[in-house]
């Protein structure tokens, strides 16, 4: 406490005296009134209990106790084949049946069971991280008169709580105090709105003095507010304390998940709980997701019941002939006793009895096992992402977790990735680089971007002698420094070499604004002796690091003055000096510059600022224009290499105009009225003139580990990518320049409002420029030119109306990169369902924080990044990984090959069972529409479970059509998924048109060679058991060697399960030969004594399986001759070993393969290149 209250004497709000445009309750609307009847008793749990709102539970799961078995049965019965069976196991009760009850229920039971277990497993998963974040504490006041700990889950509104620093709040909370005197508190708002920056809060002034635990035991009052909305931004609200109102504002209110910084403890009044706070306000619930696979697999069933509706028919009609006709003079059937099943009398009712027969006889066109093998088959997958160790992140220990493995397949058919910034992109750090002082660059550190274009020039300008040159000298010139927020190095400024330089007291002058333009503080950590700063952007940060490894070091702030160590002088010791802050004019995105006025030591007042350079520019003197055409063109460089730049300049001001100034700036300050900004923006913009450029800053902020690396790999796997971020839009700008979305040269298209108070207005301004982006880009005749969209929050809110989000969707997706700053989570959200439901594409989100729950939970593929600001944004993914740079490898290798399994594991699916089933159909009408099946009831069973089920899953589990490191190499190898080429309706109906052929060559074989031929030496011919099971056996070999055909990657695995199924169904003829007579029936002794013994039934099996096969192998060799894919191509080169033996050959494929992009560094690397080529041809 005595901590705090020594700091506390530093008021941070003074600071803000003269701040701009700081945010100021809404007082126009009506308290009480429709939207505004919220009615908080502060501090009184027995009002509360007789006016109860929402608790303070939080749930992010699909299902609760009650509605699991509801909700999950209505899951598993949306899939078509499902309710097929449920209809066959209801039917099977009746006399129609061919087959037994529990054959038909179990199966039925078994599959849905196992789906449903697997669904209520992954929900408990997130049930038990609910839990842990309801099961938080936090101290609460209780009727005893002190503060108690209680969960999370048993905060109510109206409760007084006290949260400690580094804490999440556990509820929306009108701020009382602080450990401050004067309420002030500091608060990261990164799992809101994705700002790394802390943001500064303030407690009325009439609640200030309840600082103290003792203070609440008679604390009463009421807070008349807005009901609860999504609007992060925004609050309105009173106070009733003490025979007082006070008006709320959003200064006042801390929202939930929120953390405390920098501040010891606050307390604070409970005003929205649960799903009733911000937070939760701007989240959807946990959608239930299916991939466009399963959907459409849905189809593919439709297709083959209506295959089996007309075969059933067939049959039907075919069996009422039959009966009318037919049955009269078979005598041996006993017409005259018959039933109405089989009644001459009565051949409509025996067709319709026969059709639920037929129908039930004919299911297995229709797989059922399938969705079962595909639910084993995507556990195993997701087993292979979570354990797969090139994802696993050695720093924080975390792997890959595939959340759910329903959406496997759909990670390879990603077209749009929509990714928040903070977090995700980057690692909320910004390293002071490169300079610009007096005209002359200072900084010899390459930045991520020069060092990709250096690492890229090598790789593709291997005859370039000088350019080989000067990526050794690049290479040479990369530095890690082990000083956070710093990574600059040059020999000419370090170590207090700068006076030695001849432009001294620029660099001093350069310095001196870094230490002093700023709101940081200075904390002092006692263990290593060094200051750190709490600044309110990491820009400020790395600057005033800078400034203190140059010799500038800032250490102490007062309410008036600003303290700065220098400790390289002419002297040789160590000066401080003060500092005395007169005004302080804050940067604001409007402004885009923040400037301090102060008073030296001498005396002398100076005016030190620093912006954006096209805003300081224009604001220069004619005398301080001395160094801008050489600050320009290092800014331009600065730019070009990824760099976020400043520019700094400075005024001296005379003691009369300062003061004339300056009561101008107070008379606006202390008006009240609608031209309160206006007054103050003139009275800032009068004094920010005739400035004197000294030079610019660029900082690189650091991204994320491989983050431009990836984005370069997806954007040649032919993905686009957007940035949703609450960040302003120049961080968002520069951050597009660090990742290479947006380039120098690539042609911006900015949306903004006007500004108008009228909406009409503001929405046809919108449209215009939306409409004007269109037409410019449809006139731009270069085929390499690039657009990139910028747009805010507040103009996306129009653009999302439901009369402009097609054209503003139709805008973004002709432009290379779209950025979107200052979004919501909801815009987030809403942006998301626009790309999703507008270009019917598949679309995956990714981000880390709470604001981006609602777009993980909106997109068709929701990615949770597990960094350190929570678990909100993981417990709502499908997929969890612990950095960007892992969406990498998570699709181009793992989704392309889940894509590929499943899709030709469906597909083979279907094809085994056509050919399977419709043997059936043949059999049938060949025996006059009997019913008769022509396999043994034991064949059927085995069929799915045991003899076509093992090779299928070790298909959808192995397959590999390429390596995954040729994957990487290969990237746009990824197009085959966004493309379907695996899955589409041409491969789909080649599938089943390949198995009815095989159906139609392996029946009519075995009928023309078995019907009446010798079948023994004796000359006995085939009875019905030995052409049931010769034909069975072509279907196993017939099956399983298609199969083979079909794997690109074979280990032993693949051969046990092939060979394994072949000799299973050997060996089952011999155990099953081998029992009694009364169990195996017509089948006893089949193998050793009827089947091995003939010649005629090996040759039948070998050729109805050479048959079968030549069809697929012919279609496979033209398509490899002459239309072959990219996979072909690579298999082959692999093959032939090219790729070992001609490493130039190999090279050159993979720089051929990489597409043309227009984001990425491939795209920014193309340009330096051009750059690098022409100062090389201009030296010649």
């Amino acid at each position: 406490m005595a901590r705090g209250r020594i700091r506390a004497k530093l008021r941070k709000s003074h600071l803000y005296s003269f701040c701009l445009f700081r945010s100021s309750g809404s007082g126009g609307q009506s308290i009480g009134g429709p939207g505004f009847s919220r009615t908080v008793y502060c501090n009184e749990p027995q009002v509360l209990n007789q006016k109860p709102y929402r608790s303070n539970i939080i749930s992010t799961t699909k299902y609760n106790f009650f509605s699991f078995l509801p909700k999950a049965l209505y899951e598993q019965f949306h899939r078509v084949a499902n309710l097929y069976f449920l209809g066959c196991a209801i039917a099977s009760l009746t006399p129609l049946s061919p087959f037994s009850p529990v054959s038909m229920i179990a199966p039925l039971a078994f599959v849905v069971g196992l789906s449903m277990a697997k669904e209520g497993l992954e929900d408990w998963r997130r049930f038990m991280q609910d839990r842990e974040v309801n099961s938080r504490k936090v101290h609460v006041h209780n009727e005893e008169g002190g503060f108690g700990k209680k969960t999370w889950e048993d905060v109510r509104v109206g409760d007084v709580v006290k949260v400690e620093k580094d804490q999440f709040f556990p509820a929306d909370l009108l701020l009382l105090s602080s450990n401050y005197e004067d309420g002030i508190c500091y608060v990261e708002t990164m799992n809101l709105d994705g700002e790394t920056n802390l943001k500064a809060k303030k407690a009325l002034e009439a609640t200030l003095g309840l600082d103290e635990d003792d203070n609440f035991n008679n604390f009463k009052g009421i807070i008349k507010c807005e009901d609860p909305n999504p609007s992060l931004y925004t609050f309105v609200g009173n106070l009733e304390y003490e025979g007082k109102v006070y008006a709320i504002d959003p200064t006042q209110i801390l929202l939930r998940d929120s953390k405390l910084r920098n501040t010891e403890f606050v307390y604070g009044v409970v005003i929205f709980t649960g799903h009733d706070s911000k937070v939760m306000q701007n989240s959807t619930r946990s959608p239930s997701k299916r991939s466009r696979v399963e959907k459409k697999m849905d189809y593919i069933i439709y297709v083959l019941f209506s295959v089996l509706l007309v075969i059933s028919l067939i049959s039907s009609f075919g069996f009422a002939v039959e009966i009318k006709y037919s049955m009269p003079v078979w005598w041996f059937m006993r017409p005259q006793d018959a039933d109405e099943y089989y009644s001459p009398k009565k051949p409509v009712i025996s067709g319709l009895s026969h059709m639920v027969t037929a129908l039930m006889l004919y299911g297995y066109l229709i797989p059922i096992s399938l969705y079962v093998s595909i639910e084993v088959v995507k556990v195993l997958q997701a087993t292979f992402i979570n354990q797969d160790i090139q994802m696993y992140d050695e720093d924080t220990g975390i792997p890959a977790q595939a959340r759910t493995s329903n959406l496997n397949e759909e990670l390879g058919q990603v077209d749009t990735i929509l990714s928040d910034k903070t977090g995700t992109l980057t690692c909320n750090q910004m390293d002071f680089l490169k300079c610009s002082i007096a005209g002359i660059p200072y900084g010899v550190s390459p930045s991520e971007v020069e060092l990709a274009a250096a690492q890229q020039m090598a790789n593709d300008q291997e005859d370039q002698g000088e350019l080989k040159t000067l990526v050794a000298s690049k290479k040479e010139k990369a530095h890690k420094s082990p000083i956070k927020g710093f990574n600059f190095e040059d020999n000419r400024l370090m170590n207090g070499n700068w006076l030695k330089e001849p432009s001294a007291a620029r660099i001093m002058l350069f310095c001196q604004i870094l230490a002093v333009c700023h709101t940081a503080i200075p904390e002092l950590n006692e263990e290593t002796g060094n200051y750190t700063y709490e600044a309110e952007s990491p820009d400020e940060g790395s600057f005033l690091v800078a400034a203190r490894e140059l010799g500038f070091e800032f250490f102490q702030r007062t309410q008036s003055s600003v303290f700065v160590r220098e400790k390289y002088t002419a002297s040789g010791k160590p000066i401080e000096r003060e500092y005395k802050i007169l005004n302080v004019l804050e940067f604001t995105s409007k402004r885009k510059r923040m400037t301090v006025t102060v008073r030296d030591e001498e005396g002398q007042i100076l005016l030190l600022c620093k912006g954006a350079d096209s805003i300081i520019f224009d604001r220069l003197s004619k005398d301080g224009k001395l160094y801008l055409e050489d600050t320009t063109r290092h800014l331009n460089d600065y730019g070009e290499a990824g760099l976020r730049t400043l520019a700094l300049a400075y005024r001296k001001l005379e003691e009369s105009e300062y003061t004339a100034w300056n009561n101008e700036f107070q008379k606006a300050k202390t008006s009240i009225g609608a031209d309160r900004d206006a007054m103050l923006e003139n009275a800032a913009d009068m004094m920010e003139r005739d400035l004197f450029l000294v030079g610019a800053t660029a900082v690189e902020d650091k991204l994320q580990k491989g983050v431009p690396q990836c984005i370069d790999k997806l954007a040649q796997a032919g993905l686009k990518l957007w940035v949703l971020t609450g960040d302003k839009m120049e961080t968002a700008i520069n951050i597009g320049f660090a990742c290479s979305l947006l380039r120098q040269g690539m042609k911006q298209i900015c949306i903004t409002e006007s500004g108008s108070e009228d909406k009409q207005e503001v929405k046809e301004d919108i449209l215009k420029q939306i409409t004007n982006g269109l037409e410019m880009i449809k006139q731009e005749n270069d085929p390499h030119a690039a657009f990139a969209l910028i747009i805010d929050g507040k103009t996306l809110a129009y653009a999302l109306e439901d009369d402009m989000k097609l054209k503003f969707l139709g805008l973004a997706v002709e432009c290379a990169s779209v950025i979107c700053c200052r979004v919501s989570p909801k815009q987030k959200a809403l942006v998301t369902r626009l790309v999703k439901q507008g270009t019917g594409k598949t679309t995956l989100a990714i981000g880390d924080g709470a604001n981006d729950v609602g777009m993980i939970q909106e997109a068709d593929i929701g990615v949770g990044i597990s960094g350190v600001e929570g678990m909100q944004a993981v417990m709502a993914s499908d997929f969890s990984v612990s950095q960007f740079r892992f969406l990498e490898r998570l699709l181009v290798v793992h989704g392309h090959w889940c894509y590929k399994r499943i899709a030709q594991m469906i597909c083979y699916f279907f094809y085994k069972n056509i050919a399977f089933g419709l043997t059936l159909f043949y059999f049938e009408a060949f025996t006059g529409f009997s019913g008769q099946s022509v396999y043994d009831d034991w064949y059927m069973l085995l069929f799915n479970v045991v003899l076509t089920s093992l090779p299928v899953m070790s298909l959808g589990v192995f397959e590999q059509d390429v390596s995954s490191e040729v994957c990487l190499e290969f990237p746009a190898v990824y197009q085959q998924g966004p493309r379907n080429l695996f899955f589409d309706w041409y491969r789909i109906l080649g599938w089943m048109g390949n198995g009815l052929l095989c159906s139609l060559i392996i029946f009519f074989i075995n009928i023309i060679i078995l019907y009446d031929q010798a079948f023994r030496a004796e000359g006995q011919t085939a009875d019905l058991a030995v052409l049931g099971t010769t034909m069975f056996t072509c279907i196993v070999w017939s099956l399983n060697c298609q199969i083979a055909l079909t794997m690109s990657h074979f280990t032993w695995i693949q051969h046990v399960t092939i060979g394994g199924s072949i000799a299973a169904w050997y060996i089952f003829l011999l155990i099953y030969g081998a029992l009694s007579p009364r169990i195996s029936g017509d089948a006893y002794q089949i193998l050793v004594e009827a089947l091995a013994p003939a010649p005629i039934y090996w040759q039948t099996t070998l050729l109805a399986t050479i048959a079968c096969t030549l069809p697929y192998m012919a279609h496979i060799a033209y398509q490899r001759c002459f239309e072959p894919e990219d996979h072909h191509i690579i298999q082959e080169i692999k093959y032939y070993r090219k790729d070992v033996e001609d490493q130039h050959m190999w090279t050159r494929e993979r720089s051929k393969a990489r597409q043309k992009t227009k984001i990425g560094f491939t795209a920014r690397v193309d340009a330096t290149i051009r750059q690098v080529r022409a100062k090389l041809n201009k030296k010649q």
